[in-house]
């Protein structure tokens, strides 16, 4: 199995500083994430000035402020965008950012982004599907709120305007933050790779760290999840985000899982061949038994260790006679 791509979602939670940014780039690589991700955006590009904020985004930022105004502050500007990239490398981890406009989609090609992360929010935007198909990099597309048709649609869009099937991971995903468990519906995941016979992932939004591992053992190829610094913080993401220890505690949990998950052929393991002589059984004798006599069901007995005959061949062994004498319990 191939490792699974791990993408630490910082998001918005830099409220804009670039200082916290790095800190959850350190982050994101201490745990052992494969990209660390952020949101490319020109606030007038993206949101029109008399826009709602969504109901969470209410309860966890200033009710007064328009949704405008508090994405405007939690924009970063391209020499912050250079200097995150550069430091990412250093800290030895990919670094991503989702684009919500088409100057953030030329942005991230010109600085030389390997991959492209399109959000739930995007998949109905054709011109948007467009214009990063013919960019023929690899794409992470989350399905939030979409139905099968929809997805089709967007596959059909990337495909036919230039990015390569292979290149495309498909993301389930609820945009729900926190994700109530039971409107997960982790098996749609699966539903999405059979459909589309493409590669599939899971963008988790729930609280805590059990579905995204779930997923992998559901054979996800990569998972995206939401962090924080600090879950108390001021803006519309922390509540639902990780702390610092459970995303290294989720990270280590996909490892294991990853590993355990092994091949699907069926054989005794390594660890475990020692054990056979030691757990099996073996056919033994009941009582003292003489040299001529007919093994009977009365004579004979099944007990460990298991590196005498195997009690599989005890029809066979019933009836035929002793080659020699036996004490109890010898192995015959």
């Amino acid at each position: 199995m191939n490792k699974v791509f791990i993408i630490a979602e910082a998001g918005v939670n830099h409220n804009g500083k670039k200082e916290l940014a790095k800190k959850l780039i350190d982050v994101a690589s201490e745990a052992g994430a494969d990209a660390v991700k952020f949101q490319t955006f020109k606030t007038e590009n993206l949101v029109s000035k008399n826009a709602q904020k969504a109901e969470y985004q209410k309860q966890t930022t200033n009710k007064e402020e328009s949704q405008f105004e508090m994405i405007k502050k939690l924009e970063l500007d391209v020499d912050t965008h250079k200097e995150l990239i550069s430091y990412a490398q250093e800290k030895n981890i990919m670094f991503l950012s989702t684009p919500f406009d088409h100057d953030s989609i030329e942005l991230l090609d010109d600085l030389g982004l390997e991959i492209f992360k399109i959000p739930s929010g995007e998949i109905t935007n054709l011109p948007y599907l467009r214009q990063i198909g013919k960019l023929n990099k690899k794409v992470i597309l989350s399905t939030g709120m979409a139905d099968i048709g929809e997805i089709e649609d967007a596959l059909d869009i990337l495909i036919s305007y230039g990015t390569k099937k292979e290149n495309i991971i498909v993301l389930h995903a609820n945009t729900e933050y926190p994700t109530p468990m039971e409107d997960v519906n982790l098996k749609a995941m699966v539903t999405i790779g059979n459909t589309f016979d493409i590669k599939f992932g899971y963008s988790d939004h729930t609280l805590g760290i059990e579905v995204p591992t779930a997923a992998v053992a559901m054979g996800a190829y990569c998972i995206e999840k939401h962090f924080t610094l600090d879950k108390t913080m001021e803006g519309p993401d922390h509540k639902a985000s990780l702390e610092p220890d459970e995303l290294k505690a989720m990270v280590k949990a996909i490892r294991n899982i990853e590993k355990a998950l092994g091949s699907s052929l069926k054989k005794p393991s390594k660890s475990e061949a020692k054990n056979k002589e030691i757990v099996r059984k073996s056919i033994v004798a009941k009582t003292e038994i003489k040299v001529g006599e007919v093994f009977t069901e009365d004579k004979l007995a099944i007990k460990r260790p298991g590196n005498g005959i195997s009690p599989m061949y005890w029809d066979e062994i019933i009836g035929t006679f002793a080659q020699k004498d036996y004490k109890e319990d010898e192995l015959i």
